[in-house]
């Protein structure tokens, strides 16, 4: 196995045909048999993983080079998500543009080669995976919630959170669901989840989203600026499913592609 097949695996689980901007391979690799995953993986675990001898570094989060640089650009998809929920092409680019400024401001000042230099200079192969296990988390996060909760047209953010902790992954979580805009008895309303577009889209994508028909959003996380606006706005309701339980979904879903092809795979750095 090489890190280029590896990356073929989570792009096919994921349907995409290319690697987004938000991921990448940073220092490719061959005849890999031991892989070393987490959430984060930089400078320290790389270290790690040449210590105890891994043949592979992958992070989830992006780390380095055209991920980091570019990361703004995988927000694009969130464009076609708010046209899936009704909300016109044109609005959903308006109000995505604000928050992918910002990040592609926070991108372009960025370290970008810091971890990806230790790991060439390591010799060890790193790599990042990213909007591919997001894809992956949002479908099952939805396709649950839809069958949960299809049957309770007056279904609450208590129903909500009820639903969520069905699945173990939630309800064993440290930091799990938790409502941070609403009430448990408010209505929930249509539900979306939200966790594949890079980031957070900001308040004026939700707003978007909620003036579209969504009552409920489902995220992995929520700045404090975003959540006192939508609370400010007062049309809507969110609910954080967490974000390592969430992340954990879609990434377990590969490991688990992973060690079929016969691969050694070790969690660490936040993977439930």
């Amino acid at each position: 196995m090489n890190t280029k097949q590896l990356m073929d695996i989570a792009l096919e689980l994921a349907g995409l045909d290319k690697i987004p901007f938000d991921s990448g391979i940073q220092v490719p690799g061959e005849d890999l048999m031991k892989i070393l995953i987490g959430v984060d993986m930089e400078t320290p675990e790389l270290l790690l993983a040449k210590e105890l001898e891994y043949d592979c570094v992958v992070s989830h989060h992006p780390k380095a080079d055209g991920a980091r640089v570019e990361f703004s650009k995988v927000m694009d998809v969130q464009i076609d998500k708010m046209v899936s929920y009704g909300v016109p092409i044109n609005k959903a680019q308006k109000m995505l543009r604000k928050k992918q400024a910002s990040v592609e401001l926070a991108g372009h000042v960025s370290n970008y080669d810091r971890h990806a230099s230790a790991a060439r200079l390591l010799e060890m192969p790193y790599l990042n995976i990213h909007l591919p296990a997001d894809i992956i988390t949002e479908k099952i996060v939805q396709k649950h919630l839809d069958t949960a909760l299809k049957d309770q047209p007056k279904r609450t953010l208590g129903d909500v959170l009820d639903a969520l902790n069905e699945m173990p992954i939630y309800k064993d979580a440290l930091a799990g669901p938790v409502i941070r805009v609403g009430a448990k008895t408010d209505y929930a309303g249509e539900v979306a989840v939200l966790m594949a577009g890079g980031t957070n889209g900001g308040a004026d994508v939700l707003k978007a989203y909620f003036e579209a028909g969504v009552g409920t959003i489902v995220c992995m996380h929520i700045p404090e600026d975003v959540k006192k606006a939508v609370q400010e706005q007062n049309i809507g309701n969110v609910i954080v499913a967490g974000h390592m339980a969430s992340d954990s979904i879609g990434l377990n879903v590969i490991i688990d592609a992973w060690k079929k092809e016969g691969l050694e795979v070790t969690k660490m750095s936040g993977i439930l």
